[in-house]
């Protein structure tokens, strides 16, 4: 890949996550004992953030905390990394989110409870505050867990300024119809796909109909995530499925949030949508194998040996 870099916003959330790690998943009104706790960083936004910049990438992210010991999470780990908190807004009239994680430890899959708390009262002003950041950027990443009227800010003030903005539509809710117009790449997964079109992901040929769907709502690209099976890619009427790594999975939690840091790395660093899917998909490959969402994130040289690997 190049080194002439882009520069990539990702305007999200920041959340703390309360991860369990029990031998199952309980069943309603059951009480399962676990065997592991932890609190960590997360957040759909602050992960994909943190997961472009551990590939290589040059990212800020916008996000939101609440002036609390949860909140000191965020700046804690920023540092850390090495990553800037210039746009990190502290409000006083909201908590820091948090999110409760049980996993399955005999197949890694997750069940999660958001409360998005500060990044949820994020609005235009929120947008209007970092218009400069946005205007600049050659990616915008956008997810659901902040609140609709930031999002839509800043996918209009991006777009019209010549940048590209992509879209993870998680967790899916309702939105305005008027988004959709803003939207240059949407990455939804099976469920978000179906919950937003009313289609099926049973197949290539239903995957093929939701694209159609996106792109009739005007947009040009769409990436659904089929887990196991990879990822299906619609481009401009082109389409095909890119297979997925077969890796032991430890920990899903992060893994979606892991391709979408990866792609939008690959995409700044000039490979086309094809090649992006792919190191994206070594990116995500690589999450699953450790536990945690933000600590999951693989860095550039591991991502290059596993690619190396798997030529």
């Amino acid at each position: 890949m190049t080194e002439n870099k882009k520069k990539i916003v990702v305007f999200g959330s920041f959340i703390v996550d309360l991860t369990a790690r029990a031998p199952r998943h309980p069943v309603p009104g059951e009480t399962v004992f676990g065997s592991s706790f932890r609190i960590g960083p997360g957040g759909k936004g602050f992960n994909q953030a943190v997961a472009a910049h551990k590939a290589g990438a040059d990212v800020e992210i916008v996000t939101a905390v609440g002036n609390d010991d949860f909140g000191k999470v965020a700046f804690d780990t920023m540092k850390e990394l090495g990553m800037s908190s210039s746009s990190v807004f502290v409000s006083e009239c909201g908590s820091t989110g948090v999110a409760l994680i049980t996993v399955d430890e005999r197949s890694g899959q997750n069940e999660i409870v958001v409360v998005t708390g500060a990044c949820e009262k994020m609005d235009e002003k929120s947008a209007e505050a970092v218009r400069p950041l946005l205007e600049h950027c050659d990616i915008l990443l956008l997810q659901f867990e902040i609140g609709i009227k930031a999002i839509m800010r800043a996918a209009e003030i991006t777009r019209r300024a010549g940048g590209m903005v992509v879209l993870n539509p998680a967790p899916v809710r309702d939105f305005p119809e008027e988004l959709y117009h803003n939207i240059d790449l949407i990455i939804p997964n099976e469920t978000e796909a179906e919950r937003l079109t009313g289609i099926r992901i049973s197949g290539e040929d239903a995957a093929m109909k939701a694209a159609g769907w996106f792109a009739a709502k005007g947009i040009r690209h769409v990436l659904i995530t089929l887990g196991e099976r990879g990822v299906f890619l619609y481009s401009e009427g082109e389409h095909q499925i890119i297979p997925a790594y077969h890796v032991r999975c430890v920990d899903s939690t992060g893994a979606g949030d892991a391709f979408c840091g990866g792609l939008v790395t690959a995409l700044t660093e000039g490979l086309g949508l094809k090649e992006a899917a792919e190191f994206a998909n070594s990116v995500a490959a690589l999450s699953v194998g450790r536990i945690g969402t933000t600590p999951s994130m693989p860095a550039r040289a591991e991502i290059d040996s596993f690619l190396a690997a798997h030529q």
